[in-house]
């Protein structure tokens, strides 16, 4: 088994084994050592949140959350302030390489810290990991990561309720660890491979960005100028639509629709009932039920009194948080209701629903969201503001003709941004399994040396690329 997860024989592995005694983790080297979490490193959990001072010696300082800790390492977007007192500000101050562990949220996402601010703490989302006397930070991090990885935490949690992974369980969570400088040597080598990894997934995760801006492009410039590039064309007199071809109708939506607010009322849930379509059932081109709330028959005529009730050809669209997401209601779904956060967009006959749906989608009605929406934290729009969406509409001909090409034509840049999701989950995969494999003594890398600093390229265990 150890040879099977030497990452296909790319590294050698140790040379003697010993069972670990832990069932998910299996052997591992003979001269590593069974410890717990809180032997190698003081664990202390953040402060509760601190509104107002309750003394004068009180300071307002930042401090990190949850939300702080991303797989990419330590993110300051949204840094808050709060009091801290005296005596938390000597014990919570951060340093450099105190590593940071959710214990609410993402349970388990850690990162290490790296002085990105001069001066700044955490809240008691945040579980800070300070190693003791010749301990490895880089170590513990990649070992979490580990501990993730495996579902250890999530089970360990209760992952299934409201997941803690408090001090207690952390202090308490098994480690493993080399002697001497191998755990040090093994965070090197975890820093420099992982890095290549991540610079190769960057690059999908732009790749798969610029696909989708040229995606919207396609279809902003096909619902405003349509398919023929020589079509005359004239000033259509609203800003966000700029010239359209001559024969088009420029006009707002609600000249030629009915858009209808969901019901304002909170219907209960149950384990069997009718479908509600909310923010998470519009993601795609059609509503997708798979994973709707149900309620019973009670709450469901409630929610479609007064022409509420979804028919095929509407259209649902999200208003709230994820403010723009749309789905057409397709031929042959069962009964469902609106349920939060959405409203019904009915059209009249002459307007093509696939052709609407594009036109939501596109960058024109982008630019006037932009505008329109309200809230700091929580974006959303008002209802009157879809109604007012400036739109361009052509024939019916030639919206069954625009349907038909950008059908067509957006297929290939789905299958591009396809495979290179399909490449990230993969180059993800490979760089889960090479972190598990480092850190749980699978291969060997105590002679591996950086490329740069070996000044040869007899080094086996340079070839790291997935």
């Amino acid at each position: 088994m150890v040879g099977d997860t030497a990452m296909s024989g790319k590294y050698t592995a140790y040379s003697e084994y010993k069972d670990s005694g832990v069932e998910w983790l299996g052997d591992v080297p003979t001269h590593w050592f069974s410890t717990k979490v809180k032997y190698g490193y003081e664990i202390t959990l953040g402060k509760m949140l601190q509104k107002e001072a309750k003394s004068s010696e009180d300071k307002l300082k930042p401090y990190l959350k949850a939300i702080n800790i991303q797989p990419c390492g330590v993110s300051l977007d949204q840094v808050g302030k709060m009091w801290f007192s005296p005596s938390d500000l000597r014990s919570l101050k951060l340093i450099d390489g105190d590593v940071l562990i959710s214990e609410g949220g993402d349970v388990g996402r850690s990162a290490i810290w790296r002085n990105e601010l001069p001066d700044c703490y955490i809240q008691n989302a945040i579980n800070r990991a300070r190693p003791k006397i010749n301990q490895s930070s880089a170590f513990l991090f990649y070992w979490m990561n580990m501990l993730k990885g495996s579902e250890y935490i999530d089970i360990l949690c209760n992952k299934a309720t409201i997941a803690h992974y408090t001090a207690e369980k952390v202090e308490n969570s098994p480690l493993f660890i080399p002697y001497d400088d191998e755990a040090e040597k093994i965070a090197n080598f975890l820093d420099h491979e992982t890095a290549k990894i991540d610079t190769l997934i960057e690059k999908q995760q732009q790749l798969i960005k610029l696909l989708k801006e040229k995606r919207q492009a396609v279809i902003s410039h096909a619902v405003t100028k349509g398919l023929n590039p020589n079509a005359p064309m004239r000033d259509s007199g609203v800003e966000w639509l700029g010239e359209v071809p001559e024969g088009w109708v420029s006009c707002v939506l609600k000249n030629y629709s009915r858009i209808i607010d969901c019901k304002h009322i909170t219907a209960e849930f149950f384990d069997e009932g009718i479908p509600l379509a909310s923010i998470g059932e519009v993601k795609e081109w059609c509503v997708n039920l798979t994973t709707a709330k149900l309620t019973n028959k009670k709450y469901y005529f409630d929610l479609i009194d007064g022409g509420r009730k979804p028919e095929p050809g509407d259209i649902i669209y999200s208003r709230n948080a994820t403010v723009g997401e749309a789905a057409l209601v397709a031929e042959g779904m069962p009964d469902f209701a609106m349920g939060q956060d959405v409203c019904l967009i009915r059209l009249d006959e002459g307007v093509l629903p696939e052709y609407l749906l594009y036109v939501l989608k596109s960058g024109v009605i982008r630019n006037q969201l932009d505008l329109t929406m309200v809230g700091s934290t929580f974006k959303r729009i008002n209802v009157d503001d879809i109604r007012n969406f400036a739109i361009a509409l052509p024939s019916y001909e030639k919206q069954v003709e625009i349907v038909a090409e950008l059908t067509r034509a957006l297929g290939k840049y789905d299958t591009l941004v396809l495979n290179a999701e399909t490449t990230i989950g993969l180059m993800t995969e490979r760089r889960t399994a090479l972190i598990s494999a480092a850190v749980t003594g699978k291969i060997d890398v105590r002679n591996w040396v950086a490329p740069e600093l070996s000044g040869t390229t007899n080094n086996k265990n340079k070839e790291v690329a997935p």
